[in-house]
């Protein structure tokens, strides 16, 4: 089992790519989970052919203790399984601990031993300073750490801040970074922005992504662009950074 965590600024595109990798992954014949960890809960929205699915957070304060493992997941496009944390009602509550109950709740459906997935991606908000949003990096649930950034200056310092985070706790045994994914904007010497950013974390650019009118063509259309543009150049260097995820990735038994 390969975990890995998409970590990015709000967005910057990061739930486009953990669906597309999802898609991709599925396409590779592997069984994958998604869990959307941002409050907005639309991490798993064009696997859905555009429809919300139920969070977790929705269940259990409908059902309280009364749930079973089929009403927190709910399989998507070419068999991929998602899951959304959802959030508390915009300026009540705190999405982060939303997350840890969203994750305790997966975890007493006995998720990953009931399922056996072969690839877990935790799509999570990267821009928020909260420890609820640090859980898939330090508590065991993800194994690498991939952060997608533009080379626009939001986009970069809010990668930095996560990479900062990924090294603060590596040391302790938790989640490695295992590379930044460029998702272009089109900006001024985008490139050699971020690559600036990799030396001062010592990473790589494992991914890049062009500006590609076929993703919003998709989405308008309410569909991955995997399903609707599966030769597009947005959807074969996704499927190049699947290979390189899988080939450099942390085999979890």
């Amino acid at each position: 089992m390969y975990r890995f965590a998409i970590y990015g600024k709000g967005g910057i595109g990061k739930s486009t790519t953990t669906s597309a990798l999802s898609c991709a992954f599925s396409e590779m014949g592997y069984k994958v989970i998604q869990i959307g960890c941002d409050p907005k809960a639309d991490s798993t929205l064009y696997l859905h052919e555009g429809k919300p699915i139920p969070t977790i957070l929705e269940t259990l304060k409908q059902q309280k203790e009364a749930y079973i493992l089929s009403d927190l997941i709910h399989k998507g496009y070419n068999g991929i399984l998602c899951a959304e944390c959802g959030g508390p009602t915009p300026g009540l509550g705190c999405a982060g601990r939303g997350i840890g109950a969203s994750f305790e709740a997966l975890e007493e459906a006995e998720l990953f031993e009931q399922e056996k997935p072969d690839i877990v991606l935790y799509d999570v908000l990267g821009d928020v300073v909260c420890g609820g949003f640090a859980l898939p990096i330090r508590d065991g649930y993800a194994d690498q750490v991939y952060i997608v950034t533009s080379g626009e200056n939001m986009a970069i310092y809010a990668a930095a801040n996560i990479a900062t985070a990924v090294e603060n706790f590596k040391e302790r045994g938790y989640a490695s970074l295992g590379g930044i994914i460029l998702n272009r904007r089109n900006v001024e010497n985008e490139r050699e922005k971020v690559e600036v950013l990799c030396n001062d974390f010592s990473a790589k650019i494992v991914g890049d992504l062009p500006r590609d009118n076929h993703v919003g063509e998709a989405e308008n259309a309410k569909r991955a662009v995997m399903e609707m543009y599966p030769d597009c150049a947005y959807a074969e260097e996704i499927r190049r950074i699947a290979r390189f995820m899988i080939e450099n990735g942390v085999d979890h038994a």
